[in-house]
């Protein structure tokens, strides 16, 4: 039961009442099985407990309503008892707003859970502060398994990289040190500016996966310079010059694919860029400072503690490997490979078509935490949306006759539609303002509160207000979360359109090559299209259902996709610049098209793909949880690291780069301009075939590259 107003009582509900508030209100539900709302015990134990909230202080709670105040009216009363009478309502009024209401909510919480201790009773707290103070909780609850899952994962798949322990824990060390620095970094900024919870979830699970990934790409190649017989010295000048060099690039492309998260003026996504974007930076220093003080002051105790049927010390790396061996058959028949390949990528990319954005709800939360059971209650003995209500606010002059009766006839559309239940109506002392509160009989986020919502804006409010000259808005937290998925949605293309034009220029001036930076955006696309496609069909279709403990939604968190592009396209990008690092190293080497790709993908495929096992770890363990917005973005991640690692990587671009051959490194004369930047430097030792000088590749240019930056020349 709700208190309903009609349009007969309106004009003496619409007094003036003073400086209207916009204090968040949380829905305490008592419910008994065997006491009904008329007896003695019901009642002394609902007087004890609004006496102990109204005790709160007033910098938290400034007020208390129930069914049993003196003076409340009969509709009120009713409106707080449900219709078999075993369930009743209190009505806490929060100090503050609902944007600040979660940390005034804490008192009202702890008195909540000690009243839910009694067997007669239960009891539970609902509404915005509280499923926020949730979400906070669990998220962190969630942080903390992902870390027991990722960490000894990836400290398992780096003993199987290496065959050595010290080689295995130093990216690992490295790692968690540059997340620390990265939540130092974090915190200050969070003094001047408020930051989401989430930003910690994501700038763990980003700062592990690139900060183990960079430190293992920079001591493979210290390893392998050092089996390749270089002094320890020249080892580490080696890997600085090259695997050094695409891990700053690479790192600079994961930051500028994650600025995209800084245009969307939602906090959320600030908040969410701010916290990766620190972790990539601090990986990236750790890994470009930190590392080679390690290896120097390490040596060869890099390989202490071998694991002697893991050691792969001795094996030699080349092209006949079975890395090499697929490179090698994909390339006979590209076009076969990567119309397969491709296909594949599509056909897991096409349920993007169906995927709906939406808002996160308490009743995705799992029922041994407080917002959930109170929304459960809720729903069974009320209105759902009692916890979070809709504002219809009017600002005119309420006390014109034209006002008054575009007001009345608004409610009686309200009777007749039937969705809508008025709850409340107040009025500015100045009469300039009326705010009518009303709840639906669904979840805030439904697709029917949705649904119920657009017809509010685009046809009811119209029909009844047109031509009054008075303003009216449509507010509470259905209609904040659909402005702010359109929001996001509207900023989408702007989004993709900076990432993507930004990732292009630094591929054409890290690669010298305009099809080198196209191919690389069109393989990302494609990537993140599958993981968008994957995404939706486990969690919006309810494919998931077969994997316990995933939770199938009608709509994906609105900032989930987004988040998942700037963070997909920037760690892609990662694994293409040290792949065509290599593959380019080789061919400024001997001019081999065909057989540089087959020596780029068997020296990196074992290295990109422990890198890319410990990401698929690092946010398996982040979705593992029980918050399905997390679940949501580390099985979307996971899927798009497995799919770039093993698909687009091994077939994809090996059958694209041997269609295009030589090619696939040209860059007009019109842009020889463009400043050079080397990544892959030149290794101190050379190491084309001895009496072998080197060869000048189809438009490379007549002397090998140097380490740096030039401007001019061109390939």
């Amino acid at each position: 039961m709700t208190l309903q107003l009609g349009a007969a009582e309106l004009e003496k509900a619409l007094k003036p009442v003073g400086t209207l508030s916009n204090h968040d209100n949380e829905i305490v539900v008592v419910h008994s099985p065997t006491l009904t709302v008329d007896d003695a015990a019901f009642k002394a134990e609902v007087l004890r407990l609004r006496d102990r909230l109204a005790e709160l202080p007033a910098t938290d709670v400034v007020g208390v309503l129930s069914r049993y105040d003196q003076g409340i009216p009969a509709k009120v009363r009713d409106g707080l008892t449900s219709d078999d009478r075993h369930t009743t309502l209190l009505k806490v009024e929060l100090s503050t707003g609902i944007d600040e209401s979660m940390n005034h909510v804490d008192g009202v919480y702890a008195i909540v859970e000690e009243a839910d201790v009694s067997p007669q009773f239960e009891v539970a707290l609902t509404g915005a502060a509280t499923a926020s103070l949730d979400a906070q909780n669990l998220a962190r609850r969630d942080l903390l398994r992902g870390e027991m899952i990722g960490v000894p994962v990836a400290l398992v798949i780096l003993v199987l990289v290496f065959g050595a322990l010290v080689a295995a824990g130093l990216p690992l060390v490295l790692s968690i040190f540059s997340i620390v620095v990265a939540l130092a970094i974090t915190v200050l900024i969070g003094q001047v500016f408020e930051l989401s919870v989430f930003a910690l979830n994501v700038l763990t699970a980003v700062g592990l996966a690139v900060g183990i990934d960079y430190s293992l790409f920079i001591v493979s190649r210290y390893r392998e310079e050092r089996r390749g017989g270089l002094d320890k010295t020249a080892a580490i000048a080696a890997a600085s010059a090259t695997a050094s060099n695409a891990v700053f690039f690479s790192g600079m492309t994961v930051v500028l694919a994650l600025v995209g998260m800084l245009i969307v003026p939602l906090s959320i996504f600030v908040s969410l860029g701010i916290g990766a974007m620190s972790a990539v930076f601090t990986a990236v220093a750790a890994a470009l400072t930190l590392l080679p003080a390690f290896l120097a002051l390490l040596g060869d105790r890099i390989d202490a503690l071998k694991v002697p049927w893991l050691d792969r010390s001795g094996r030699t790396r080349g092209e006949h490997g079975w890395w090499g061996r697929t490179a090698r058959r994909v390339m006979r028949r590209p076009v076969v490979s990567l119309t397969l390949g491709v296909l594949l990528l599509l056909a897991l990319a096409a349920p993007l078509l169906t995927m709906r954005t939406g808002g996160f709800s308490a009743d995705t939360f799992p029922t041994t935490y407080m917002s959930k059971r109170g929304l459960d209650m809720l729903k069974r003995d009320f209105a759902a949306g009692m916890s979070e209500p809709t504002l219809v606010v009017v600002d005119g002059d309420v006390a014109d006759a034209g006002v008054r009766r575009a007001l009345e006839g608004f409610v009686d559309r309200l009777e007749d539609d039937g969705r809508f239940t008025v709850t409340g109506l107040s009025m500015d002392a100045d009469g300039s303002l009326a705010v009518l509160q009303m709840v639906l009989d669904t979840d805030a986020q439904s697709e029917e509160a949705r649904a119920a919502i657009r017809d509010l804006r685009e046809t009811l409010v119209p029909a009844s207000f047109d031509g009054t000259g008075a303003a009216v808005y449509v507010g509470g937290d259905t209609a904040a979360q659909m402005d702010s998925t359109d929001m996001t949605d509207g900023y989408m293309p702007i989004v993709i359109g900076v990432v993507l034009s930004l990732s292009f220029v630094l591929l054409l001036l890290a690669f010298r090559s305009l099809l080198v930076a196209v191919t690389a955006i069109v393989m990302n696309l494609l990537s993140v299209g599958a993981a968008y496609g994957a995404l939706t069909l486990v969690f919006q279709h309810g494919w998931g259902d077969v994997i316990p403990g995933l939770i199938t939604v009608e709509s994906i968190e609105s900032w989930v996709p987004l988040l998942m592009f700037c963070v997909l396209f920037g760690l892609s990008m990662d694994y293409q610049v040290f792949l065509l690092s290599r593959i380019r190293e080789r061919w400024y080497e001997t001019g081999e098209s065909m057989e540089s790709v087959v020596f780029g993908v068997q020296s990196t495929a074992g290295i990109i793909t422990g890198a890319a096992l410990i990401m698929i770890a690092v946010f398996i363990g982040m979705g593992s949880g029980q918050m399905v917005v997390l679940q949501e973005l580390g099985f979307g991640l996971a899927i798009a690291v497995l799919l770039d690692a093993f698909v687009v990587r091994v077939v994809v671009a090996p059958a694209m780069i041997a269609l295009i051959g030589d090619r696939y490194w040209w860059l007009p004369r019109r842009l020889e301009w463009l400043p050079r930047i080397e990544i892959e430097g030149k290794a101190p030792a050379a190491v084309t075939p001895a009496g072998a000088g080197p060869v000048r590749p189809l438009g490379s240019p007549s002397v090998l590259p140097t380490p740096g930056f030039e401007f001019g020349g061109g390939i």
